[in-house]
């Protein structure tokens, strides 16, 4: 008997799904191969969307290059971590020191870290839903279970507290939460923010606050820096220069450790051991960080009126309030809009096979609301990285492909969703 010779994929990947870059965005190349020009709203990459690092961050790389060519710390260059600290000290943040911050290709590699260095098989972490992916698959993959808190569109994508501390079980490791949130754009007040504080000493949750949009901020919004409120637990703040400096490719982000750190000691050895398996996160970059956090914050113009960001936010508020089919609840941060479709009009809506039909009959490229861990197929999420004109064409050819459902024949819906269900899979 011959062996089976195909070689098959861990059976950790089974639970695991990143669809902002999954099938849809697969197909989007395949279309483009074609020659069709597909606009990408899947993914806030601000540099797709012409915007540029600052300049002195890149002159700090170019400067730095002859002290990047080897390996630097496993926690990252001292000057990049020191930058760090002043700013949490800036903010509020008591007791830091560079020992607290390690430096990580992206958050990305850093949220995979931090949980691999907590979690043993079958622990539970407290995950946003909707979400941004990577947590619930960081979560899975380390062998955890995500437990997902809602964040409802009828509360205004907001936790309540109380709903949130009636998921903790025994085996609850931490609790994570996303501020200014993606995919929603919710910015949480600050009361919110205590309550979630005070439940985690209550029950010694670890809390793993992702801040990666903590400028970006629109209408007066506040934005409360978690580590200025959580005292009596550990409390790990993750951020970097991707999106508030337009610097994604650099691949530089960092995770500062305060609260209780004294009583984390053990943890954060294992996270230090993790961090010099992988011997360094990229030098060159790391040299822009002082440039960046220390210079001119060029995003509040951005994000103020007459920004970029700013009027974009302004043009999809405009043309969600003028469809009949949709709604929003207005971002307050972040870069993104999480539309919602009013289902009484089409009932039969499905936000993945909207999404592909907005593909292959509009040329748009969005990431279905699924892709957030939500429970509902009733939302889908866009960036406002692309100018007001864009977002303008974007959402009449929304409308456009809305209005065709709304006028099929009855019952015509539903046998198109599981043909688009089987063409996804």
């Amino acid at each position: 008997m011959k062996p089976d010779l195909a070689v098959r994929p861990s059976e950790n990947l089974r639970h695991v799904r990143y669809e902002i870059r999954g099938g849809l965005a697969r197909r989007a190349h395949e279309l483009q191969r074609m020659g069709y020009e597909i606009i990408s709203l899947n993914i806030g990459n601000p540099g797709a969307f012409g915007f540029r690092t600052p300049e002195t961050m890149r002159l700090a790389m170019i400067e730095n290059l002859s002290d990047s060519e080897g390996y630097c710390h496993q926690k990252g260059i001292f000057p990049a971590r020191e930058a760090v600290v002043m700013q949490q000290q800036g903010r509020g943040v008591t007791g830091v020191t560079a020992d607290e911050v390690f430096m990580g290709n992206g958050v990305s590699e850093l949220i995979d870290l931090v949980l691999r260095a907590l979690i043993n098989e079958g622990d539970e972490v407290l995950v946003p839903s909707p979400d941004y992916p990577l947590w619930t698959a960081a979560v899975t993959l380390n062998g955890g279970r995500a437990v997902h808190y809602p964040c409802r569109p009828e509360n205004g994508f907001i936790p309540d507290p109380e709903e949130v501390e009636s998921l903790v079980t025994p085996r609850t490791r931490a609790i994570v939460v996303i501020n200014p949130n993606n995919p929603t754009g919710a910015v949480y007040s600050r009361s919110v923010l205590e309550s979630l504080a005070r439940m985690a000493e209550r029950k010694g949750l670890v809390v793993f606050s992702d801040e990666i949009y903590d400028q970006m901020l629109y209408d007066g919004a506040e934005f409360v820096p978690m580590a200025t409120i959580v005292r009596d637990t550990l409390c790990a703040t993750l951020s970097g220069l991707s999106k508030i400096y337009r610097a994604c490719g650099y691949r530089v982000g960092w995770a500062v450790f305060s609260g209780r750190v004294h009583a984390a000691t053990e943890y954060l050895t294992g996270l230090e051991l993790l961090s010099s398996l992988r011997l360094c996160s990229n030098v060159p970059a790391q040299w822009a960080v002082q440039t960046a956090l220390g210079g001119h914050q060029s995003v509040r113009e951005l994000v103020s009126p007459g920004g970029r960001l700013y009027e974009s936010r302004k043009a999809i508020l405009t043309a969600v309030q003028n469809s009949r089919f949709l709604k929003l609840a207005p971002p307050a941060g972040a870069m993104y809009g999480f539309v919602g479709v009013d289902t009484r009009d089409l009932p039969d809506f499905d936000d993945q096979k909207f999404a592909l039909d907005l593909l292959e009959q509009k040329h748009v490229l969005i990431a279905p609301g699924v892709s957030f861990n939500v429970p509902y197929r009733t939302h889908f999420r866009v960036t406002n990285l692309p100018d007001s004109a864009m977002l303008r064409d974007v959402f009449g050819r929304i409308d456009e492909l809305l209005t065709s459902y709304a006028n099929a024949p009855a019952g015509q819906g539903k046998s198109n969703v599981v043909e688009a269900g089987k063409r996804f899979k």
